[in-house]
């Protein structure tokens, strides 16, 4: 039916216009007819009538008609629209309340704006947020002339003006707020603030009836309209996020759901808007968006499609026919950026079914190509032209009030394709709608935004967001006018709004989305209610307004009626969402329909060198680049950890570091991408993937030469110049001299290389970031570098209350008006100071965020209305600007993220923006330096005992073993106590430190062994001292003579020829010198011995320690099987090795033995050696610097090769003879080598290379070298012994011959003419050198001064032979006899029951240390007088051998115990030829002795008794001296009679004990008189009265009947315990094995886990609250005197429709094949991985809710052997320990076979499958793959397969090299291997901290 419409007279005239475009499609189809409802306008007698379909509504005229909303009528209303309107007119006959629910988007809002339209009604229109309280919608009082007046706000007005309430977004208001309306929704009623009360009209109409209206306004009673009506409009909760509507508000209003229109309608209407758009694209685009709203979509957690910005989309396709119809789908809705794997795959199916995948072969724009001003006549416009597919387009597109700069023509911008490409296709944009640029921080969003307005000849207002934004930052503010009236301030988007800027909204994805909605009306309608009434209305609406009221400009504003400029738009930056986390997923349905999206892809590699090299023009050209190639492969991967790095790199990081290369081009890379990206404090996996990643990338870490120079490293202010290390800046002249900072500083190395790198930086104009741990220094050096600098600070400190506010301004009230103090921020602005920030990672990243405007363009708006602007013109150009110091820098200081120190990720969140610098405690050189300058009167040994042991924690607590970094601040603090008070004990003094850690028993028991180790006896008392019991020795006795026949017998006198030739030398061949870091141990950690310190050689365990010597303080042991040499420091941290096996082959069956003797030569030689390998008499020269090995060939005829015994070790038959060398003197690098029983001397010289033959006329049993000239030679088989001796120099110049002297030995005569027979024996050692005169004369007792030698045999402790070797008189031999004689080798063999070495030892354990006068010995057991040394009731401890220490100056032997070795090799028959007994010894230094056990433990023993006694003094201090005297407090005073003169007193015959009393002597206590304790007598004296003084340790002690109690009460709960859980106590005993071992790693693990619950629960501030601490930003409504004023810390309850948080999920694959079980024996590989899933058993106990983990096991039998299921974790150490039975078990019986591979690859198809936060897989495998031919890239695809999946690989030490061979090939940071299975457990923590617990 075709409708006539009547119009009659003027009032309907008003609106002809518009209904014409309401009917217009209603006219021409005919297909609507069926039950359509229409919309007629009636006029009447009585007034113009709406009527739609059947309901007629009766028009009033409007008392403010500029209130009324204009053009909103759509120019063709759907069916669908119609239906609606005719319900609300329904419910608005009734007189109820509507409430519009349906899907994000403009269309609710515009269907209530045309009812009010039609229905011509006033609107009030309220914007809810999550900041709206009640007196935004009640009463706001508002200051006037000093006196507060109540200002009706929206609902009031509505209810006294019959205006209608549109409330949008309820859901967005916080719980609590809206309750306020609902008695005026029900009942029409109101108690106001001020007194009146709002009254329903209907019994206001009955009241009036009674009374007067003057009564009822006396009694403040108001009249509601009639026609107040309410529409609310809100979101479904819990579809979309928000809180759910109170139950009482939601029964008062009447729903309808409006959905989005009905696909036919939205067709039509799409068909209207693109007539140039094929129909059929429309209708996919249109099929397309609407599945993606099906309840199927919504299922798959996909956000809803914007249905209502396709229109402007078809807008641009209409203008751009040939776009690709993906390309504005990714426009509308970013599905790449915002959806996880799953939903991206969604939506490309999708897509392809609709046909929509055009993007390859639709054409995209390439460049603007230009841009041009269209002269028009009122909004700006401009002409773009577009190329697109090489043809140009031009359109108009809204432009800016200035000038506009044609593209591509910015010094600062430099264009790429990309970039252009980018921009063009935001021009499109720009022509409909709003736009949102997305892209990782750095990546050019805000340049691309600039350069985008100054096309366009926009002004710019940037906008910082942060996350506690509230409505009015974002749109108005209060403040107070000069006389204290209140007024309202339009915020900078307001302002930019009315003039036509281009407003930047940066970082939207961190504010609030409650707080973003008020803003949804100004993106989708350009209208805009602000909070003092103003309204702001689209252009075209202001016209229209203007025309019907036909009302001026100026009237308009008096109504407070504005319009939005037509060329006002928004960009908004952000970061792209994080997939999968529920906090920073903040692209939601009702953001996407307020903007277009772009995003910014990261830059292709090309086109960043060009922006890095067109930026910089002089960085050298190679660093581009490396870095390039770094940062793409970074970027490339899809490891989670490498994208993390690559973000620390983002363009703008890449920029500033090729600034800083080509300013300092002798810069090293790696130094710089390691400062990027802070390695020195990333976690562990990070790290070394980025190690990884710079070798792969071939960017060498060269030291810095600089750094070898210390010297270098000064720092001098002259001539007004500064200088750090080859760095210069110009001192400043401030003008504040009081704010420069002075303060102690001791400079040191390290920290100088830190200032240098900062003056660096701070000369290239950058803003500093230092991070660092606590007390490392970060605040000294910022201090002393503003110091040097001259440079005045403003200092702020953050906290965990920091707001925007307090960075910015302080307001406060004077005199009733509000005044902002600067803070030091703006201070600093201003006046071009130095802004440091400390603590910055305490302040909530949100508002630190603010700072990234001001560093980056230097803008930043102020809350009082200033602003801080970069550029000195734009200033002078503003009101209330201020122009930024050109002086002003920022130095921002933080700790490092993560635990344990809990801040904020100030660095993730703003790192890029500073230029970093890792501040690191000094290392140990420096360090040491600095302690000194602190403590000069400290000792240097603690001094360097405190630096050493607080590198050792330093170095655990990185890797996590420990969780506080201990600093430099702490070291600093003993020392500077033990400097004050320097005879207190160091290790009473550490405890200031370690007490903090003394109640948590783990930590303190790592604490207390890295102490001990070091030497700090923490916890010792100074009267354990454990010295060897002192045995006297036997008296010195004159044994006899020898007689040295030098008479003319020429039978006696034997010349010797000699002959010379070179050496031949071969080689040299280079061996790896491998270095193995040592464990030093100091032993006196607890009690006071002899011996020092112990450590262990790197060696295999089969192997043989065949030789030890030493030099000066490094000690070198040579092993034998198989042959290699270990060099090391005696106080050093490092062991280098070098194996010869390639030189010295191992033979089958270890048949032949090769016996090594090693000798170090001296200077110039140092740190080289000479090896002797004795049966083949092979003679090394080894270089351990360089690792060179040359062989040295002695005698020129052919050697004769030993023949090979065959039957060596099983016959009984004497050994061949072999050849020796002697060392003595190989200091002075000469050597002699003889065969046993043969009859030459070969002497070489290694520093001429000469070997000398002398040849003899007697077979040789032994040489003893007793001075460089005379040799002491033994003939074998007698015995005799002669002397040799030979010129000084052999050279072939020289005539002299070597003579041979026989000596006699004859006995003292008893003086009966019989001799005691001096029998001839061979001695063991003699000494060449001779005993000082002193210690000679001690050890004879008697004053004699004469040359002399110590010899040691086995029957005498020693002799001394006064006169030998340079006397030619009898020499007297004086000995110290033995009650019986040594016996040579071992007491019987423990195997074998019989002595089975033959021939004696090789090694002869005797060393003579003269300086100290004593002759030490290694003796087995056997040989030692055990009974004598210890009592009867005490077992002896099990010894490898006893030092026996004859000490000849207090005549007294010593038996020191050495120490069992752990191991020792099986062969024990060759060990016992090597020496008596399981150790061997050198001297060390002049007064003790190294010992090496077979096991490769090396101990040094300190046994001279004057540096024992020193020692123990040096120790007894570090104790501290508390001798249990108690302590007093005196109080001083100077009393005339103190102290009568001192007297002896009387003296007691009776001798009674006397306490006190001034007058006996003898007494205790008491004053003037002698005696002990008490005050002013003259001497002590001791009346032999017991002075009953308790020790401090009894007194301390707890007493025993105490303890038992306990210690019933702790056994009595435990079997309690078993008995509830059903444990036996052998059970709990094999559990306690397993999980005893990982008790400290569960510990840390869970701290960890409890601290990161903790900071998730962190309490957040709810405002508006009634009571609590003022909130700044209420201060002025607390001056108008509202009550919700404060803010207080609470529980924040998550919003609802947020997801909620789901738990981690962890698989743990644990290894259970049967390799496991066979090589446990080997290396306990089984036992620790049963201990590696017990620490995941118990650290993950009670978080099951935050980590759902099950353990899986895989072995030939298959890869999915269950052992805990996820639903059924085990919950006592019963069922865990049943886990880790069935482990055993199975690897015991199972078949053999590998799954390795496919367990991982199961594993982590089944976890990507399951719901989690996110995912991990942790394999324990034994990498034994080769064996079963698995090839590592298969594996390492296994592990990346899914990106969402972590997994990990932990190799348990497997065959030879194949673990490390494996982990070459896998990806960084994702495998480990465990060559110690003990690390197992570490690297589990390591993998648990350094990714779950990252983000949890």
């Amino acid at each position: 039916m075709h409708s006539r419409i009547l119009f009659k007279g003027t009032a309907a005239a008003v609106a002809a216009r518009r209904i014409r475009h309401i009917l217009g499609p209603v006219m021409s189809k005919e297909g609507w007819n069926y039950s359509a409802h229409e919309v007629k306008l009636l006029n009447t007698s009585s007034g113009d009538t709406v009527k739609i379909g059947e309901i007629s509504y009766r028009l009033k005229t409007p008392r403010n008609p500029e209130l009324v909303p204009v053009n909103h009528m759509m120019e063709a209303l759907p069916q669908m629209i119609t239906q609606h309107l005719r319900w609300i007119m329904q419910k608005d006959l009734l007189g109820q309340d509507v409430f519009l629910i349906g899907p994000p988007g403009p269309l609710r809002r515009s269907i209530a704006m045309q009812y009010l339209e039609l229905t011509k009604r006033e609107v009030e229109y309220v914007a809810l947020s999550r900041d709206t309280t009640e007196t935004d919608l009640k009463q706001r009082r508002e200051i006037r002339a000093g006196t507060a007046f109540y200002i009706d706000q929206c609902a009031v007005r509505a209810a006294t003006e019959g205006r209608i309430l549109v409330l949008e977004g309820l859901e967005k208001a916080e719980r609590n707020v809206l309750p306020v309306l609902n008695n005026l929704l029900e009942n029409r009623e109101m108690q106001l603030e001020d007194g009146r009360f709002l009254m329903s009209a209907t019994r206001y109409d009955k009241l009036l009836e009674g009374h007067t209206k003057e009564e009822l306004n006396a009694w403040k009673i108001v009249r509601v309209s009639e026609d107040f009506r309410v529409i609310a409009l809100g979101l479904p909760v819990p579809r979309y996020k928000g809180n759910p509507l109170d139950p009482p508000l939601r029964s008062r209003f009447q729903a309808r759901d409006i959905y989005y229109l009905p696909f036919k309608d939205q067709l039509e209407h799409l068909y209207r808007i693109g007539p140039n758009v094929p129909p059929e694209r429309v209708s996919q685009l249109l099929s397309f968006a609407t599945t993606l709203c099906s309840q199927e979509s919504a299922s798959l957690n996909l956000p809803d499609f914007p249905v209502d910005s396709l229109p402007s989309a078809l807008t641009v396709l209409n203008r751009f026919p040939m776009l690709s119809a993906q390309q504005l789908v990714q426009r509308l809705y970013p599905y790449q950026a915002m959806l996880g794997k799953e939903g991206r795959t969604a939506v490309e199916g999708l897509l392809s079914r609709f046909e929509l995948t055009d993007e390859g072969t639709k054409p995209s724009p390439t460049a603007v190509v230009n841009v041009e001003i269209v002269s028009g006549d009122h909004a700006e416009q401009a002409a773009v032209t577009l190329n697109i597919a090489n043809q140009n387009t031009t359109f108009q597109v809204p432009s800016g009030t200035r000038p506009i700069r044609p593209p591509s023509s910015s010094p600062a911008f430099i264009g790429t394709p990309t970039h252009d490409r980018l921009l063009a296709e935001m021009m499109q944009s720009h022509l409909v709608k709003d736009m949102c640029l997305i892209g990782a921080k750095g990546c050019g969003k805000s340049m691309i935004a600039r350069e985008f307005a100054e096309m366009l000849g926009y002004s710019i207002e940037p906008i910082m967001l942060y996350q506690d934004m509230t409505a009015r930052d974002l749109l108005q503010q209060r403040y107070t006018l000069p006389n204290g009236d209140t007024a309202w301030r339009a915020s900078p988007l307001v302002t930019a709004a009315q003039e036509g800027k281009l407003v930047l909204l940066d970082g939207i994805h961190r504010v609030n989305l409650g707080t973003l909605a008020v803003l949804s009306r100004l993106l989708h309608d350009r209208e805009l209610a602000l909070y003092d009434g103003t309204r702001l209305l689209r252009w075209d609406r202001y016209q229209t307004l203007k025309e019907e009221l036909k009302l001026t400009d100026q009237e308009l504003q008096d109504r407070s009626i504005f319009p939005i400029h037509p060329s006002f738009r928004i960009i908004a930056l952000a970061e792209p969402p994080q997939v999968g986390s529920t906090t920073q997923q903040w692209l939601g349905p009702e953001i996407l329909t307020m903007f277009l999206f772009h995003t910014i892809k990261p830059l292709a590699k090309a086109e960043e060198t060009a922006i890095l090299q067109g930026m910089i023009p002089n960085v050298p050209k190679e660093a581009v680049e490396q870095l390039q190639h770094l940062t793409h492969s970074l970027r490339k991967s899809n490891d989670p950890t490498a994208l993390s790095l690559a973000s620390s790199l983002s363009t703008r990081q890449l920029l500033r570091i090729c600034r800083r290369l080509s300013q300092y081009p002798q810069e090293s890379v790696a130094h710089a991408v390691n400062k990027a990206c802070l390695s020195r404090f990333l976690p562990s996996l990070a790290r070394s993937s980025l190690q990884k990643s710079l070798v792969n990338c071939s960017i060498e870490d060269q030291p810095d030469p600089a750094s070898e120079q210390n010297h270098l490293y000064t720092c001098t202010v002259k001539d007004g110049l500064l200088t750090i290390g080859n760095i210069s800046a110009p001192v400043y002249s401030p003008d504040e001299k009081m704010k420069v900072p002075d303060v102690l500083f001791y400079e040191n190395v390290q920290h100088m290389m830190v200032m240098q790198d900062m003056l660096k930086d701070f000369l290239l104009g950058e803003h500093l970031l230092l991070v660092g741990n606590q007390g490392v220094g970060k605040n000294k050096i910022v201090d002393r570098f503003l110091h040097l600098m001259n440079r005045p600070r403003e200092y702020l400190q953050l906290h965990r209350d920091t707001t925007v506010q307090t960075l910015t301004l302080q307001p406060s009230v004077r005199d009733g008006v509000i005044v902002y103090e600067d803070s030091p921020l703006v201070k600093a602005v201003k006046m071009g100071h130095i802004l440091v920030i400390d603590e910055a990672d305490k302040a909530p990243t949100n508002v630190t965020c603010i700072l990234k405007t001001l560093v980056e363009s230097g803008e930043m708006i102020l809350a009082d209305g200033r602003r801080i602007v970069s550029d000195p013109l734009e200033a002078a150009g503003r009101p209330n600007a201020i122009p930024m110091h050109p002086d002003f820098r920022m130095i921002v200081l933080a700790n490092r993220p993560g635990f344990p120190f809990l801040g904020n990720d100030f660095f993730g969140a703003l790192g890029d923006i500073f230029s970093c610098h890792a501040v690191d405690n000094p290392k140990p050189q420096a360090e040491f330096a600095m302690l000194k300058q602190y403590g000069p009167g400290v000792p240097d040994a603690v001094l360097q005992k405190l630096v050493a042991a607080f590198g050792e924690l330093r170095a655990m607590a990185d890797q996590g073993t420990i969780t506080y970094p201990y600093s430099t601040r702490e070291v600093v603090n003993i020392v500077k106590h033990l400097q004050k008070f320097p005879d207190e004990g160091l290790a009473n003094v550490v405890r200031n430190v370690f007490d903090f850690d003394s109640y948590n028993k783990d930590t303190r028991e790592v604490l207390i062994t890295a102490l001990h180790k070091h030497g700090i006896p923490i916890g010792a008392k100074p009267t354990s001292v454990h010295l060897a019991k002192e045995l006297p020795l036997p008296d010195c006795k004159m044994a006899g003579y020898w007689a040295i026949n030098r008479d003319g017998n020429t039978r006696r006198k034997l010349l010797c020829p000699t002959e010379s030739h070179r050496i031949d030398i071969k080689g040299p061949v280079f061996l790896r010198v491998q270095s193995y870091p040592s464990e030093r141990h100091e032993t006196r950690s607890m009690s006071f011995t002899e011996e020092q310190a112990h450590w262990q050689i790197p060696m295999n365990e089969v192997n043989i320690i065949c030789d030890v010597t030493t030099a000066n303080d490094s000690i070198y042991v040579a092993t034998c099987n198989p042959v290699s040499l270990y060099a090391m420091k005696e106080r050093g941290d490092s062991i280098q090795c070098v194996e010869l096996y390639d030189i010295f082959p191992r033979t089958i069956s270890g048949v032949w033995q090769p016996f090594v003797s090693v000798a170090a030569l001296g200077n110039p030689l140092q740190d080289q050696l000479v090896l002797h390998e004795e049966q083949g008499n092979t003679v090394l020269h080894v270089d351990l610097i360089t690792g060179a090995v040359r062989r040295l060939v002695l005698s020129q005829d052919k050697q004769e090769e030993p023949q090979r015994k065959t039957s060596n070790w099983w016959s009984n038959k004497e050994s061949q003879p072999g050849y020796k060398m002697c060392k003595e003197f190989s200091h002075k690098n000469w050597l002699l080598f003889y065969k046993e029983n043969g009859n030459q001397l070969d002497v070489v010289d290694v520093l001429e290379g000469q070997v000398h033959t002398i040849s003899l006329p007697i077979n040789l049993k032994a040489v003893f070298l007793v001075a460089e000239d005379r040799w002491l030679l033994v003939e074998s088989k007698t015995d005799r012994k002669f002397l040799l001796t030979k010129p000084m120099h052999m050279g072939a110049e020289d005539t002299g011959v070597c003579q041979l002297h026989a000596i006699s030995e004859d006995a003292v005569n008893t003086g009966f003419g019989t001799s005691s027979g001096m029998e001839s024996t061979c001695p063991q050692e003699v000494s060449n050198e001779q005993l000082s005169n002193e210690n000679l004369s001690t050890a004879l007792g008697q004053k004699i001064v004469s040359p002399n030698r110590i010899l040691c045999d086995t029957n005498t402790y020693a002799n001394v032979i006064v006169g030998f070797p340079d006397l030619m008189s009898p020499n007297e031999v004086y000995s110290f006899k033995r009650s019986s004689p040594i016996m040579e080798g071992r007491g019987p063999d423990m195997f074998f029951g019989s002595n089975k070495r033959t021939g004696p030892a090789k090694r002869v354990n005797c060393v003579c240390l003269l300086d100290a006068n004593q002759v030490i010995r290694a003796l087995p057991p056997t040989q030692v007088p055990l009974t004598e040394v210890y009592p009867k009731d005490v077992t002896p401890p099990m010894a490898a051998a006893y030092l026996e220490v004859t000490d000849l100056n207090s005549k007294k032997l010593k038996y020191i115990p050495v120490p069992r070795s752990s191991s020792t090799s099986p062969y024990t028959v060759w060990i016992s030829k090597i020496s008596d007994t399981d150790v061997l010894m050198a001297p060390l230094g002049s007064s003790g002795v190294v010992t090496v056990d077979m096991g490769g433990h090396i101990r040094v023993w300190e046994t001279g008794l004057d540096n024992l006694q020193r020692s123990l003094l040096e120790w007894r201090n570090m104790i501290g001296s508390e001798d249990g005297r108690p302590i007093q407090i005196t109080i001083q005073r100077d009393s005339g009679l103190d102290v009568s003169s001192p007297k002896h007193g009387k003296i007691d015959p009776k001798n009674a004990p006397h306490v006190g009393g001034n007058q006996w002597a003898g007494g205790t206590g008491g004053r003037d008189t002698a005696g002990l304790g008490g005050k002013g007598g003259p001497y002590r004296l001791d009346a032999g009265h017991k002075v009953h003084q308790i020790s401090q340790a009894e007194k301390d002690a707890v007493p025993d009947e105490v303890k038992r109690a306990a210690r019933e009460m702790g056994e009595k709960a435990f079997k309690q315990r078993l008995k509830e859980i059903e444990m036996s106590e052998y059970d709990a005993t094999t559990y306690d094995r397993f999980s005893g071992a990982v008790r400290r790693q569960v510990q840390s693990l869970r701290i960890i886990l409890d601290s990161l619950q903790a900071k998730g629960k962190e309490r957040q501030w709810l405002r508006n609250q009634a009571l609590g601490e003022l909130d700044d930003a209420k201060i002025i409504d607390g001056l108008t005197g509202e009550k919700a004023i404060y803010k207080r810390r609470g529980e924040l309850e998550p919003e609802l429709g947020s997801p909620q948080q789901k738990p981690k999920r962890l698989r743990l694959l644990a290894d259970v094949s049967g390799s496991m079980y066979r090589f446990n024996g080997v290396d306990g590989r089984l036992e620790r991985s049963m201990e590696a899933v017990c620490m995941v058993m118990e650290a993950l106990e009670s978080y099951e809710h935050k980590f759902k983990y099950d353990i899986m096991g895989h072995s030939g039998d298959g890869f999915d052997i269950e052992l805990v299921r996820c639903d059924k974790v085990p919950k006592n150490n019963k069922e865990r320990l049943k886990v880790l039975k069935n482990m055993h078990a199975h690897s015991q019986f199972c078949m053999s076979g590998d799954y390795t591979l496919e367990g991982t690859e199961h594993a982590v198809k089944e976890l990507a499958r399951e719901e989690a936060d996110e995912h991990f897989v942790i394999v324990l495998s034994d990498a034994n793959l080769e064996r079963y031919g698995i090839s590592p890239d298969r594996f390492a695809r296994a592990l990346t397969s899914d990106p969402q999946v972590n997994a990990f690989a932990i190799f348990i030490g497997s065959l030879g090299d194949q673990a490390e061979r494996l982990q070459r090939t896998l990806p960084a940071g994702r495998s480990f291997v465990a060559m110690d299975t003990k690390q197992i457990p570490q690297i589990l923590q390591q993998i648990f901290t350094s990714t779950m617990l990252s983000s949890a």
